[in-house]
């Protein structure tokens, strides 16, 4: 069953948690739903093992034909692996990804089914219609992909974080939300260290979303942070050394 995040005037933000967890294999992964004036919005789709029950979870709320948008925070495979079983059967919506990764997509899909649907976020973002609404694409390449972007919801005032907020956890602790940080930086710290690419990139995005209304921080993967955790993580990540910053010769050395 989704998790009800927001549900106020026809606007309705969705998330699913534990569509992708069958046998323990795969990294656990959230997918959302964004319903405005009668259609709808999937935020990051998941790969194939997510895409039957996300699609049967959806139809008991919305039909996915009447999807208008996907839209991908980057190129991964949790992300868009199964774009072909969306873009051939259930839905004519557009594909919104960064434009770098826009010329990939095809190579998820059969021939053709592409076609005219795909469109190319540039790299300072953009405004994306959806209903009487719309999203708002935000830059955070390096965070950790090239070409990568967050969703935030003006209505809602949710951030669609992606893969920045992350927390390594199973999908039953995903639908908690987390209210205070400190215990919660265990289980993000390894993750943000290895995956985002660098303190600067963060101080980047922190100068970004600081003037936003942001009510909920919702990565792709993990609980959402919601209350004062929303302020502590940015804080957090305002200073944290990763990726490149922790690099050193030793990492790029011939194995023996």
């Amino acid at each position: 069953m989704p998790i009800e995040l927001f549900n106020q005037n026809g606007h309705i933000c969705l998330m699913f948690t534990d569509l992708c967890v069958e046998g323990g294999e795969a990294v656990q992964s959230n997918q959302f739903l964004i319903i405005d004036s009668g259609t709808g919005a999937i935020i990051d789709p998941g790969g194939n093992l997510a895409y039957g029950e996300l699609y049967l979870s959806m139809t008991r709320h919305f039909a996915p034909h009447k999807l208008s948008a996907i839209l991908a925070s980057h190129a991964d495979p949790d992300i868009i692996a199964s774009l072909d079983r969306w873009m051939t059967a259930t839905t004519d919506a557009k594909l919104y990804i960064s434009k770098i990764w826009e010329r990939f997509v095809p190579h998820f899909c059969k021939a053709g089914k592409t076609t005219g649907r795909i469109v190319g976020i540039p790299d300072q973002g953009m405004r994306i219609p959806l209903g009487g609404s719309e999203l708002i694409a935000l830059p955070a390449h390096f965070l950790h992909s090239e070409g990568n972007f967050q969703f935030f919801d003006p209505v809602s005032r949710i951030l669609f974080s992606g893969d920045l907020g992350a927390s390594m956890v199973g999908a039953s602790a995903a639908q908690t939300a987390i209210t205070s940080l400190a215990e919660h930086i265990p289980r993000m710290e390894a993750f943000h260290r290895r995956y985002m690419v660098s303190n600067k990139v963060l101080r980047h995005w922190v100068q970004m979303v600081r003037g936003l209304p942001i009510k909920m921080i919702v990565p792709q993967h993990g609980a959402p942070l919601r209350g004062a955790a929303v302020q502590e993580f940015i804080a957090w990540v305002e200073t944290l050394s990763c990726g490149i910053d922790l690099m050193t010769d030793r990492d790029y050395a011939v194995p023996s």
